[in-house]
């Protein structure tokens, strides 16, 4: 077996440790959700045992990631681009656009959060349009407490006191169309 190998099978268990704890939930938790014995979880993490499909499936749905995040398997598509998270207010920014100036375009992840999170109002120079992929996604604008469903879309004005979180607890994907400088998503009307 390659040396690379091995070292993909070595970082799996501080992977799962890592997600276990930054969940908040102990071995018996996740042994209670998944099936999985809290013995097994515990070698699983150590090390001491080695990961199989039939044990990292049912952890990559408690922790809410995709099977390649516990793997750490590498980025799949064109060798030539590479997205480089950014990781801000406990939330991963993915950027989708590189040009300098005008609007700019984001994939956000929020993740799981048990109990959701108490909103932190932020205010900045810009206009923002979004975009929910998965999830329900709290929005809190000025005044207004809102709960957006997959399929839904906002645009505000980011000088006001705006929040973004999960409103019921489960991780959520949005896109995102920024402008610094208060640049707009035009949307065009279909023709009749």
């Amino acid at each position: 077996m390659s040396d690379d190998f091995e070292d993909v099978l070595h970082a799996v268990g501080p992977r799962l440790r890592a997600l276990r704890r930054h969940r908040g939930l102990t071995l018996a938790e996740v042994a209670g959700t998944t099936g999985v014995s809290e013995s097994t979880l515990s070698r699983l993490e150590s090390g001491q045992r080695r990961a199989s499909l039939e044990l990292l499936l049912p952890l990559a749905r408690v922790y809410d990631v995709p099977l390649d995040d516990l793997v750490g398997a590498p980025r799949t598509g064109d060798p030539r681009i590479h997205l480089t998270p950014i990781h801000r207010y406990g939330m991963t920014f993915v950027p989708l656009s590189r040009r300098p100036g005008g609007m700019q375009a984001y994939k956000m992840i929020i993740p799981s959060a048990a109990p959701p999170p108490a909103p932190d109002h932020q205010t900045h120079e810009g206009h923002e349009w979004l975009y929910v992929l998965h999830g329900n996604l709290r929005l809190v604008l000025g005044e207004h407490d809102l709960v957006l469903p997959a399929c839904e879309a906002a645009e505000f004005d980011t000088t006001i006191p705006h929040w973004l979180g999960t409103a019921d607890g489960k991780a959520v994907e949005l896109l995102i169309l920024f402008g610094r400088q208060g640049e707009r998503a035009h949307l065009r009307a279909r023709a009749q």
